[in-house]
């Protein structure tokens, strides 16, 4: 592990020397993760793009690519569509979908994982993204939630190199 890596426990994360508070999946973490578990995988991830609502804020600055929310912009989660775990723009989709932009603050910043994306196996898991938490340790569908002001503290240190790091102990 190096200083520049986001591990998260169930306790909470740490990076760069510090130690957060942070959400995880309401059915606690798992080795294999399979769509609708509710569950945070165990793994290594990279973060690799993001969207914000530019309406709700300014973008921080990332290694990766981040883009402005539409209010057609959606993420499907259903396995049997040919576009699972991909981003989308489409108000009509008829596959189950997650809409990006959001009436309440969740997903003002959202940043995507590699987990299972972009090449998505159907069933393992879609949206694991890291986001701002509803309520502190309110937990998740499998994301990782944390403050806004954590998670933008986070962000704006986020190197090329950095990985997340889920930990089940």
């Amino acid at each position: 592990m190096k200083p520049t890596d986001l591990v998260v426990t169930r306790w909470g994360a740490r990076f760069m020397g510090r130690r957060f508070a942070c959400s995880i999946g309401k059915g606690g973490f798992s080795a294999q993760k399979k769509e609708g578990d509710g569950a945070t995988p165990t793994q290594v991830m990279r973060m690799v793009g993001g969207a914000y609502r530019a309406d709700r804020g300014t973008a921080p600055h990332v290694p990766f690519p981040l883009t402005q929310i539409g209010p057609s912009d959606i993420w499907s989660d259903d396995p049997s569509d040919p576009n699972y775990n991909q981003p989308l723009s489409d108000p009509s989709y008829v596959f189950s979908h997650e809409s990006l932009r959001r009436g309440d603050p969740l997903y003002d910043l959202v940043i995507y994982t590699d987990h299972n994306y972009p090449d998505a196996t159907p069933g393992a898991g879609s949206a694991i993204f890291v986001h701002q938490w509803r309520k502190p340790r309110h937990p998740t569908e499998g994301c990782i939630a944390f403050s806004r002001a954590d998670l933008r503290w986070i962000l704006n240190r986020w190197q090329h190199e950095s990985r997340i790091i889920i930990r089940s102990w």
